[in-house]
Order: structure tokens, then sequence, then C-alpha cells
């Protein structure tokens, strides 16, 4: 696709939603075989959705594939050890590495916004634990303030990933039952209401904002 597909964002239109239905297809294989139940309130809202920072709670391996499976036009940022893959140069393309420079990744965010794209951030910067609670890191609200689009959560629920969740044994599995993933769209939160504040203070109230949405 990146040969024949020019200019470079028709080929990022392009590869993700080609991503997107692969995706969709690998959970359609997983359910066949009796591992994965997905089920999400109302798919077609999501297929729809425009120019939103997506911001969800993070409890196993497979969360950006459920998220990428149902939003096609889908950006996210990537885990820096991708640079080195055999498909680097295609990954950096389609996604924005977090080895990049603060203000080129602010830059990259905005931009994919403006092109109406929804750039899926996990604010916890790591797995759910099981017990406990991750500190919601304030990344996802100062790309929003920055580049003035709203924030969209959605909320992984569902049955306990063991064998996919921080820490578990990279061999490990739930032997009594499927995977069940439920996805949940929750309230926008407008970044509006908060631009007469300086930044880390309306980064900090988004981010109590947040938490209560993914973790009430």
């Amino acid at each position: 696709m990146r040969l024949f597909l020019h200019p470079k964002i028709r080929f990022q239109k392009t590869g993700r939603r080609f991503i997107s239905k692969f995706f969709r297809v690998f959970i359609s294989f997983m359910h066949v075989i009796g591992i994965v139940d997905f089920k999400a309130d109302d798919k077609k809202k999501y297929q729809n959705l425009s120019s939103k920072v997506i911001v969800a709670n993070h409890p196993s391996l497979l969360d950006v594939v459920m998220l990428i499976s149902l939003i096609p036009n889908a950006d996210c940022i990537v885990n820096a050890y991708l640079k080195h893959h055999i498909l680097s140069a295609v990954v950096r393309e389609l996604y924005i590495l977090s080895s990049l420079e603060y203000d080129e990744i602010m830059r990259s965010c905005a931009e994919t916004l403006k092109q109406g794209n929804c750039l899926i951030i996990f604010p916890e910067g790591t797995r759910t634990p099981r017990t406990g609670r991750n500190i919601l890191k304030k990344g996802a609200a100062r790309i929003a303030l920055s580049s003035g689009f709203n924030i969209l959560p959605i909320h992984i629920g569902g049955t306990v990933k063991y064998g996919l969740g921080k820490k578990d044994p990279w061999n490990s599995f739930n032997p009594q039952e499927r995977y069940v993933y439920l996805i949940s769209m929750g309230e926008e939160i407008e970044t509006g209401k908060y631009k007469e504040l300086p930044m880390p203070a309306a980064a900090k109230l988004i981010t109590a904002e947040i938490e209560v949405s993914l973790f009430p």
C-alpha cells in the first residue's frame, strides 16, 4: 500500500482502516476458537468518531487491538522499540513514536486530530493492576488542551484478564473461562471550559475527570 498510495495522508487513512479490519478478523478468529467474547455498547458510534482524544483503562495486552478494531481512524502513540522493527518505516508513518521529543509529539498529536483521526491514549501509562491503582498521567489532558479537542473516555470491562495483565507470566492463561471484553463509552469531557486556567491546573482537573469516568 505504501508503494502505491500517495500522498502520505491517503496512505495513512487506508493503512489505519486496513489494520482496523484486520484486528476485527483477528478478534473473530479468537472468538471462534473459544478464547474471547467481545461486546461493545454501540459499534456504529465508534465507527463515526472524529477528532477525539480517546482515553481508556488498560487491563490487558489486547486493549489497543480491541479499540482499533472499533475505531477505523485510530491513531496512537506507540512504544519506541517499534522503531527497530522490520516494519519500522511503515509504523513511523502510521503512528506516533514515544521516542520523539515532547514538542514533536504534541505537534504530531494536534496534526492527526485536525485531520479527523482519533488518538488513543492509556493515561495510566502501563497496564491496570488487578489490585491497587495506577496514578494517571496528565499527557492526555495536555494534548487535548493544546490541540483544542475533547476527550472521550472508554471503559474496558469484562472478566479478569489473567495471563494478559500486568506482571502475569508470559505463558499463563485463564483455563476456566473465555476472556470477556465489555467496551462502554463514557460522557465526553469538554476541554473548552478549562481554557481560561493555566495549563497545569487545567490538566490536573481534566485528569481528575478522566479518573472518575474510567474508575467510578
